[in-house]
């Protein structure tokens, strides 16, 4: 008989998740039971992705076309940054830069030592301008791919956008479809075995226990298994990252032919920062700020502002959050995944992200149904280690884009700026770096959600320096460094002539 994974919670968390586990583990012997309560709703308001969903987007199933209609979707080639760094940087005569998700030419190190030597003596191309051709790509308006190329493939690395609750929606239809069985029920206790693991949970309608061998929390920031039942403490990062709510707004597309940018835009304020999410039907805009340093008053007024009139008549949605992380993300016979694990705010899109990598190590560590009891106490610990360290990291790399701002003009960005506020391993980066490019060996591969190059472009986007001396004796390949720019800018040109405007790309797909 087969042993059941029950899944506690719905919306893009549990059914990404049901959909994932049904494709890699539906075979080997375990079934997949999702209970969803029509009770809650789901919290996203227009979701922005990382490129690894394509590969688990293909995993599970999925045609591109069909997803791009379902969910309203659009591509996403990386974030434009707009005010952040407090005045123009080395190649960049404004306060505007991009997070492209094209790796730089050549590799991490790359050309990244020539332009460090060159943004010291003389005005080039932004540091992404000069290693990528995405950042043209994107200024242009044009599509990361062409019709014609494959599904989840094309000539530059791209995400999506797309409507949270359509997407939830079409990952139901994808995971029943695959064999995953549904139950409509509210939760409200939690039956646990001697031992402390869950043996069942148990529907508030009097209906009976719902039993299984593995459960998964997707009950979002309830964390009624991980949390309340389970006992995870929640570790806060309130005092690193500072923004612990947001309002959010719909806003309709000003005509029916309106471009639609291919990126995220990602615009400071005072207090915080906007996002600007365009999908087919709307633009999702919201803004995330800190209670600490703006009152709701004045955050719906910088909303407002940013908006504009198509403001008028709209009534902005209120979300709190903290955050932080539970400390222990399985515990037993029961993992967290999604916001009941953790939230941080959505900068970088890091949510789904950490829902795709959390699905996919239950794969890997479950198996077979077969596992015996030390087996899963280990893949528990291996389990936890490897979340921990990467929330850690993610943690790093947000504040990144605060503390290194040049932005001193309200509290705010000054609070960000304070060392106090900046994690040891961050601090001790940022020294080294000073005086060095970053090396691999700042990273480890297993813990990070974000590659070395991004953490380049973020980083020389702020208008970070280096000193040009730790580079000026070991990179004397000058000629050839001169030939890879132009390659670069040369590619460049090719690439906008070539790739279609990003709607008309959108609307040839969906009417396919």
């Amino acid at each position: 008989m087969a042993k059941r994974i029950i899944i506690v919670g719905g919306g893009t968390a549990g059914w990404l998740t049901a959909a994932y586990l049904i494709r890699s583990l539906g075979r080997s012997g375990w079934s997949i039971t999702l209970v969803e309560s029509p009770d809650i709703g789901i919290i996203g308001v227009g979701e922005g992705t990382f490129p690894t969903i394509r590969e688990t987007l293909s995993a599970i199933g999925v045609d591109e076309r069909e997803f791009l209609r379902e969910a309203d979707g659009s591509f996403k080639q990386g974030v434009r940054f707009s005010g952040w760094t407090g005045g123009p940087t080395p190649g960049n005569d404004t306060d505007d830069y991009f997070h492209p998700f094209n790796l730089p030419y050549g590799g991490d190190e790359g050309l990244l030592p020539y332009w460090i030597k060159a943004a010291g003596e003389a005005r080039r191309p932004s540091y992404a301008d000069a290693v990528t051709v995405q950042g043209h790509v994107i200024r242009a308006g044009c599509a990361p791919k062409r019709a014609s190329d494959p599904g989840f493939d094309g000539p530059m690395n791209y995400a999506y956008h797309f409507d949270a609750a359509r997407f939830a929606d079409y990952l139901r239809k994808v995971a029943t479809a695959n064999g995953v069985e549904r139950i409509e029920a509210t939760i409200n206790e939690v039956r646990q075995a001697e031992d402390g693991r869950i043996a069942a949970v148990v529907p508030g309608d009097g209906r009976e226990a719902i039993e299984g061998d593995f459960f998964i929390d997707c009950s979002g920031f309830r964390a009624l298994l991980i949390g309340k039942a389970l006992g995870s403490p929640f570790r806060h990062v309130g005092d690193v990252l500072f923004n612990d709510r947001a309002l959010a707004m719909q806003v309709p597309h000003g005509d029916a032919d309106t471009p639609i940018r291919p990126y995220t835009l990602a615009t400071a304020h005072e207090a915080g920062w906007t996002w600007d999410i365009g999908l087919g039907a709307r633009r999702g805009i919201g803004y995330v700020y800190s209670s600490r340093h703006s009152d709701d008053e004045a955050a719906e007024r910088v909303l407002r502002a940013y908006v504009g009139k198509a403001a008028d008549g709209l009534s902005p949605r209120q979300l709190r959050f903290e955050s932080g992380y539970r400390s222990v993300q399985w515990i037993g016979n029961c993992a967290a995944v999604g916001l009941s694990a953790g939230f941080f705010e959505p900068l970088e899109s890091t949510g789904i992200m950490l829902i795709e990598v959390a699905a996919r190590m239950i794969s890997d560590f479950l198996g077979s149904p077969a596992i015996d009891e030390a087996a899963m106490a280990a893949a528990a610990r291996q389990y936890n280690r490897l979340m921990l360290a990467r929330f850690d990291a993610i943690v790093e790399f947000l504040k990144l884009h605060y503390c290194i701002s040049g932005r001193r003009d309200t509290a705010y960005w000054r609070d960000n700026s304070d060392a106090a506020s900046i994690p040891e391993g961050l601090r001790d980066k940022l020294a080294q770096w000073r005086h060095r490019p970053p090396s691999r060996f700042d990273f480890v591969v297993d813990h990070e959600t974000f590659l070395p190059a991004s953490w380049q472009f973020i980083l020389y986007g702020m208008g970070f320096r280096t000193d040009p001396a730790a580079v000026s004796s070991s990179h004397r390949d000058d000629e050839q460094a001169g030939a890879a720019f132009v390659r670069v800018f040369q590619a460049a040109r090719q690439a906008v002539a070539e790739l279609p405007p990003h709607r008309a790309l959108l609307e040839q797909l969906r009417a396919a």
